[in-house]
């Protein structure tokens, strides 16, 4: 799904100044957001998790559960975010099947990639 094209124009795009912190872990979430332009950095605890660019999503999870933000984003270069709240989010899940679906796939794609990280960090070398 291309979600560039779909949040292009939207009413709601913020800026962001490379180096830039777009939200902290630990801090409440309302929005995620649609990168239109730009390089974000996914750090949980400091260490770099995932770099996302034009058309990838983050924040996803504070739509979704309403917790507080389990990572730290910041624009690694100049950034063009469309943020999407509650409501927006809420319209595109009723209106819009395959958007629903890209942001499973995102959730799982993360999922996965942090427990083979964790498996990697805690299996002990055999020898």
């Amino acid at each position: 799904m291309n979600l560039y094209s779909l949040f292009e124009h939207s009413d709601n795009v913020q800026e962001f100044q490379a180096g830039a912190t777009i939200f902290s872990e630990g801090a409440p979430g309302e929005v995620m957001y649609v990168v239109l332009n730009g390089i974000v950095e996914l750090r949980i605890q400091g260490a770099l998790i995932e770099i996302v660019g034009p058309g990838e999503i983050i924040g996803e999870m504070a739509l979704i559960d309403s917790a507080s933000r389990s990572a730290s984003a910041m624009a690694k270069s100049d950034c063009r975010l469309a943020a999407v709240d509650a409501q927006q989010f809420l319209f595109m899940v009723q209106q819009a099947p395959l958007f629903s679906l890209h942001v499973m796939q995102v959730l799982v794609d993360r999922l996965r990639r942090m427990d083979i990280e964790w498996s990697c960090a805690h299996t002990e070398p055999k020898g």
